[in-house]
């Protein structure tokens, strides 16, 4: 686990309650709503809204059909009609986001153009910089932005790819406004859960704004022993100071524990034909269930000044409290084969257990934006200034350690835990100033230039939990981003794009490398983009072109001994591919499709020059998202949706001799609206892999072992939301 990882790198991954809900109900609410009729779901505010993610972008008052990037907005009902309880819940919507490595009870590892997510340097939350190494919840969740593309303008460090946004929930805007709603669900399985959202405003002129959600789940998912339990209570205010000055604040506590789920393995050198999704592989009676618990906040101040000029200041914190535990499948010792089960089904089994992990994040940031004319061009400014902090703290010592061996039959023989702490861990420390400034030039009325500057500086520190192999890292570098914008009419533009992103690695602190915990050169990514928008009457469309590069490390050498290795560059990762959308609204019906066809290969690689060309691991090659959605006139507030989700061949092994097969799933799903003795109340049923297809989801590979993650099996879920 830890012991794997290079020092610097995200810590490693470990790889019946009251509201139960029986399948007497779930049929009786079927006949229920299908005796009344089906109803539909507009995609267009599913994938797409008009509104560009403001927060990670930079560009807040820019609509999406106007941007010179790729980007969605997944809002608040669409949420609450998937029944996201995590941020893969919600991705899965867009065609090039895919799973990498992503445990239905750990926290989300994802992808966005092939490229891997850094939980560390890839999400925010209010637009300030947190740690996704832990499970988020969504009860209090506004809405969800992701950027697509090397996104160095808003970053100083992170993975290309793209950046997550979690926007929280406010208080209502209006004077007025009230919110009183009551939310539950059942299912998927037996899991069951019930939330609470209040908001409103009080007040002399109702100048203080609140709202608060609290949420309880009880969850027992399809995966057999893998119960527990989640909780959330959040809270945001605001003050109208002013009629130009506004005080927000907000800060949620959430607290999750599960046990966990050990993803398949190849068999020997066979790729086994797709397993029942709801057995968990690894549970003994030894096993402890996993714990994440945080506290997240935000503090911002809002000032209009003279000539249409904003200035913002805010603060942000996080405290996470982590015991990372997993009953761990690991390699085949009795056929000498680490990287994979044995031929017979067996595997190795460790006890894991990384307790009292902590982790903190604080951020402050200053911005002032506006408009000002220059050189007879109207320029929209904004200038910024961030300084942000990230401590990881675990314990003195983790335990790793072999507890027996098993078979994917359900044989054991591992007759007690092996609990005992016996490994260092890796304290890590990091201190960033940045500065960014980014312009719009309108050079006509239908041209414009947008610039984007970022400059970082970094000190990172770590050292073992001992005292021993300290390493201190400074560096100081620059990103930039542009953009080129053609109005070719008002329904039509085209643009071009150059960015630039910024990764940093140090070689493992181990005593094999000759190079132990030296700092790497600057991983720097660079992407170039093309698009076209198009909307004509009730037809919406969008294609992309991106090519993104990224430097690889690799290890020259033997690693089997002391001093037998070096840590190095060894060539890029390119990706390229095209993103296609469109959709259409015709009376009652609405039609969206979004497809992603990725090119994702390693070159100039000297280390092993028979990876040249190869396709990168667990990236499909095509991904298609499409619906097929109705309103039925004769019943207000009835919808019905039936989605596809399609995804290519992904590569299993380097050599391609094993690749998993594409894949093909159908979620159909009823919302009614409607008012019970007044009450307004949404009702919804939804139904995941309709035929109930057994697939192989994802097969990452990690520490060394290639894994295999099987696809949820037919699964139903019963939602209700009473607003008062």
């Amino acid at each position: 686990m830890a012991f794997f990882s290079p020092i610097f790198s995200s810590h490693p991954r470990r790889s019946t309650g009251p509201f139960a809900f029986r399948a007497t109900h779930v049929a009786s609410a079927i006949a229920l709503l299908t005796a009344t009729g089906l109803g539909a779901q507009n995609l267009t505010d599913i994938t797409i809204t008009d509104t560009a993610p403001s927060q990670v972008s930079g560009f807040a008052d820019v609509p999406l059909r106007q941007a010179p990037f790729s980007a969605i907005t997944i809002d608040r009902q669409t949420l609450q009609d998937i029944g996201a309880q995590r941020v893969s819940d919600a991705l899965r919507l867009d065609a090039s986001v895919a799973d990498s490595y992503n445990s239905p009870a750990y926290w989300d590892s994802l992808s966005v153009r092939g490229y891997t997510l850094d939980n560390r340097y890839n999400y925010r939350r209010e637009g300030l910089p947190i740690s996704a190494e832990t499970m988020i919840g969504m009860d209090n969740k506004d809405r969800i932005e992701l950027f697509k593309g090397t996104s160095g303008i808003q970053a100083g460090t992170s993975a290309p790819g793209g950046l997550v946004n979690y926007v929280v929930k406010r208080p209502p805007s209006a004077q007025n406004t009230t919110v009183r709603d009551v939310s539950a669900s059942f299912g998927p399985a037996h899991s069951s859960s019930i939330a609470l959202d209040l908001g409103g405003r009080f007040g002399q002129d109702q100048a203080l704004g609140y709202r608060f959600n609290a949420a309880y789940e009880d969850l027992s998912p399809y995966i057999k022993n893998t119960e527990g339990h989640r909780r959330l209570f959040a809270l945001a205010m605001d003050w109208r100071l002013t009629p130009d000055s506004r005080l927000e604040w907000e800060i949620e506590r959430s607290e999750r524990q599960q046990m966990g789920v050990n993803a398949y393995s190849l068999l020997g050198d066979i790729l086994p034909a797709p397993v029942d999704g709801k057995r968990n592989l690894t549970r003994q009676n030894w096993s402890v269930p996993g714990v994440f618990a945080g506290t997240t906040g935000t503090l911002r101040f809002k000032q209009n000044l003279e000539g249409g000029w904003l200035w913002s200041t805010q603060y942000g914190a996080q405290r996470l409290r982590t015991d990372d535990r997993l009953s761990f499948a690991y390699g085949c010792s009795a056929q000498e084969r680490w990287d994979r089960f044995c031929s017979d089904g067996g595997f190795d089994l460790y006890d894991y257990r990384s307790d009292h992990e902590r982790r903190s994040s604080d951020a402050l940031q200053t911005e002032l934006s506006g408009a000002i004319r220059l050189a007879g061009l109207q320029h929209q400014l904004g200038l910024s200034l961030m300084r942000s902090r990230m401590l990881d703290r675990p314990s003195a010592m983790q335990a790793y350690n072999w507890a027996g061996t098993g078979n994917i039959n359900g044989s054991f023989d591992s007759p007690e835990a092996q609990p005992t702490p016996g490994e260092l861990n890796t304290q890590r420390s990091e201190y960033t100033t940045e500065i960014a400034l980014h312009d719009r030039i309108e050079l006509s009325a239908q041209t414009a230039l947008w610039l984007g500057w970022r400059h970082t500086r970094l000190n990172r520190a770590s050292e073992r939990t001992d005292g021993s192999h300290a390493v201190q890292d400074e560096r100081n570098f620059n990103t930039p981003w542009l953009a080129l914008t053609h109005q070719i009419t008002p329904a039509y533009l085209v643009y071009g794009s150059y960015g630039e992103g910024l990764e940093t690695d140090v070689a493992p602190n181990r005593s094999r490398y000759t190079n132990a915990g030296q700092a790497l050169p600057a991983l720097r990514s660079k992407q170039f983009e093309i698009g076209v928008k198009g909307q004509w009457a009730r037809t919406r469309w969008q294609a992309s072109w991106f090519d993104i590069t990224r430097p690889v490390a690799g290890d020259e050498g033997a690693c089997d001994e002391a001093n037998t290795c070096t840590r190095k560059i060894d060539g890029q990762a390119r990706h390229r591919g095209l993103e296609l959308s469109a959709g259409l609204s015709q009376a009652q019906w609405q039609w969206d499709i979004a497809t992603t066809w990725t090119d994702a290969k390693r070159q100039e690689a000297a280390i092993d020059p028979s990876v040249n060309g190869q396709r990168a691991l667990n990236v499909p090659s095509l991904g298609l998202r499409a619906v097929a959605q109705y309103r039925f006139a004769d019943v207000p507030g009835l919808r019905s949706s039936l989605r596809l989700n399609h995804e290519g061949t992904r590569r299993v092994t380097e050599d391609g001799a094993i690749q998993l097969p594409a894949w093909t799933t159908l979620d159909l799903a009823t919302h009614y609206d409607t008012r019970i003795q007044g009450t307004r109340t949404q009702w919804t049923l939804a139904i995941d892999n309709l035929a109930d297809r057994r697939y192989w989801r994802e097969s990452p590979k990690q520490y060394g072992h290639y894994y295999l993650y099987p696809g949820a099996p037919r699964t139903l879920r019963l939602a209700v939301k009473a607003s008062f």
